[in-house]
C-alpha cells in the first residue's frame, strides 16, 4: 500500500502556526496519510540571509510545532546532498518507493516558481497543491509558470483523487487566511533560535542525529 505524503518545503525559520495550519488543511483536503516538512538546509533564493538560524534550531522548532499532528519535520535534503527541489523529489521518489508525492506550496511561491532551478521537471515529477495565501491570489495566477502550467489545472473538488492524476497536474485550494509569518516571529523575538540551542536533535524521518 502507498503511503500518501505531501512535501512542504522551507527554511522554516522559525517554524509557526502558518505552517501547522497549512498542512492540517492539506492533510484533510487532499486526504493524506501525513505531512512530511523538509527543513531545507540553505534555500537558494534566500542566500546570505544574516537572520537564518542553525538547521538544528530550525528543525527543533518544527518538531515543536508538528507535536500531536501526523507531520515529520525532516532535515533529509543535508543527507541527501540535494540543493535545490528538483534534485530532492528525484532522490525521495527513488528512496521511498511505496509513497506517493504531493507538493504543497503557497501561492507566494507560485507567483515565483519560474525562477526555481528546472520547474517544469519538478511539475513533471510530482502534482503540486497550491494554497491560496492572501495578497499573493492576483500575482501567483498571473505569474510566467502558470502560463505553461494553467492547462494543467484541476478542479479544487477532486482534490482527493491526486493519487490518479499524471504528472503534470496542479490544484489551487483556497485555506482561511493565516496571518502568522517567520518574519513577523524573527522581528518580535530575533534570538528565537537560542530556545533549541542545547536541544538533542534526532531526525524523526531518517533517525539520525542532527549536529
Amino acid at each position: 500500500m502507498n503511503l500518501s505524503t505531501g512535501l512542504l518545503g522551507g527554511s522554516f525559520n522559525p517554524a509557526h502556526g502558518g505552517h501547522r495550519g497549512i498542512s492540517l488543511f492539506a492533510l484533510d483536503a487532499l486526504g493524506l496519510d501525513e505531512v512530511w516538512w523538509l527543513v531545507s538546509p540553505g534555500n537558494p533564493l534566500k542566500e546570505g540571509a544574516s537572520d537564518m538560524a542553525p538547521l538544528k534550531a530550525r528543525l527543533g522548532s518544527a518538531r515543536k510545532m508538528a507535536r500531536r499532528a501526523r507531520i515529520r519535520p525532516t532535515a533529509i535534503e543535508r543527507e541527501l546532498g540535494t540543493r535545490y527541489t528538483v534534485e530532492t523529489l528525484e532522490k525521495l521518489i527513488r528512496r521511498y518507493p511505496r509513497r506517493k508525492f504531493v507538493w504543497i506550496m503557497g501561492s507566494d511561491n507560485l507567483a515565483q516558481f519560474h525562477r526555481w532551478k528546472n520547474w517544469r521537471k519538478i511539475a513533471r515529477h510530482i502534482v503540486i497543491a497550491v494554497i491560496a495565501r492572501p495578497g499573493y491570489e492576483d500575482e501567483a495566477l498571473s505569474a510566467p509558470a502558470m502560463a505553461w502550467l494553467r492547462r494543467f489545472v484541476r478542479p479544487a473538488s477532486q482534490s482527493r483523487n491526486w493519487t490518479d492524476w499524471r504528472p503534470p497536474a496542479l490544484v489551487y485550494l483556497r485555506f482561511r487566511p493565516d496571518p502568522r509569518s517567520a518574519t513577523r516571529l524573527r522581528r518580535d523575538n530575533p534570538q528565537w533560535h537560542l530556545a533549541f540551542s542545547t536541544t538533542a536533535s534526532r531526525d524523526p524521518v531518517t533517525r539520525r542525529r542532527i549536529p
